[in-house]
């Protein structure tokens, strides 16, 4: 394939992982060779990078010889196995699960508000959760005009957020509806098609859900910042990819709207969608297959002196997972 890196995906088949393909063919990465690797049962699988087919690896600890640079979706189980033989052999992983994103030595990036981090290295590299992902580079230029204090965030998360599987399982149940055909739950364990329900991690003692405290962890891990109060409720809706998250913010000085827009308009990875009179602001249908998170909705909280309100949308298989894994692999 040319000059370049040798890329291993762990996890190639799933939806990230296909996504991490498609992305490093669409952004021109330097990728002299590709290795995808699976569990067992997609070993000889063909998947195509470049106009070449490639057949799918078994994921083992002896898959990694001669890699740069190891892509991992595969799980938080299979990374914590395989991430540690992968940088023994040379490798720098890049771990899209929760494995190692709180480890103290581990640095957790998103390229557009801590890219500086992914230089401290030690062979291991988180991408944060998705839903901090979106919501982290909206506030990220409204922080550096004042530092934001506090966070009250309410997501709207796509079937995306639990694989490929639950994708199907939102598509197959909107069908069974529509017929009035009955409808079992096998991946998500409440009805999906026509309804909403609390994220589907686990509710942990003091009442929030492993996700929401995701939320609440990584984002001051990522912004440097541990006294950074932060609220979420996450919430599973029935749309396939793309999440959408509400967000309002506490600064220590007032920001104003036209302020806050100009920033946001000026920042990396973000497009304004804030058309008052056309009644148009972020959509999930209209971040599918986009790099940039939408932003907009920009308005004074009308409750906090200091706060803004916003509405965002990211597409959670690119800027939420692959994308900003690769935008790693870039920096590095």
């Amino acid at each position: 394939m040319g000059e370049g890196y040798n890329v291993a995906i762990a996890g190639a088949t799933g939806a990230v992982g296909t996504e991490m393909i498609e992305t490093l063919e669409k952004r021109n990465f330097p990728v002299k060779s590709l290795r995808l690797l699976a569990s067992s049962r997609s070993v000889g699988k063909e998947l195509v990078f470049r106009g070449e087919k490639i057949a799918v690896e078994e994921l083992t600890d002896t898959s990694f010889s001669g890699i740069d640079i190891a892509l991992f979706s595969a799980g938080g189980s299979r990374s914590k196995e395989f991430a540690g033989p992968a940088v023994e052999a040379g490798a720098v992983v890049i771990d899209n699960s929760s494995a190692f994103r709180m480890v103290d030595d581990v640095p957790l990036v998103v390229p557009e508000v801590n890219p500086q981090d992914a230089r401290k290295h030690n062979g291991i590299i988180a991408n944060p959760n998705c839903t901090t992902i979106i919501m982290v580079v909206a506030v990220k230029p409204l922080h550096d005009l004042s530092p934001v204090r506090r966070i009250v965030v309410s997501t709207y998360q796509s079937a995306s957020g639990a694989g490929a599987k639950a994708m199907q399982e939102l598509e197959d149940q909107t069908g069974a509806f529509l017929a009035n055909q009955p409808i079992v739950p096998e991946v998500l364990p409440h009805p999906y098609a026509f309804n909403l329900f609390s994220h589907n991690s686990p509710i942990l003692e003091n009442g929030y859900c492993e996700e929401e405290m995701k939320m609440v962890h990584e984002t001051r891990k990522i912004m440097h910042d541990d006294g950074m109060r932060v609220c979420a409720t996450t919430v599973r809706v029935p749309v396939l990819r793309s999440h959408a998250e509400a967000i309002t913010i506490e600064q220590e000085r007032k920001v104003s709207v036209e302020e806050a827009l100009a920033a946001l308009r000026a920042a990396s990875g973000v497009t304004v969608v804030d058309d008052r009179e056309g009644n148009y602001f972020p959509m999930p249908v209209d971040t599918n297959g986009q790099y940039d998170v939408l932003v907009g909705r920009v308005r004074d909280d009308l409750s906090c002196d200091t706060g803004l309100a916003l509405f965002v949308c990211g597409d959670q298989l690119l800027k939420g997972a692959a994308l900003n894994a690769i935008q790693i692999a870039e920096i590095l």
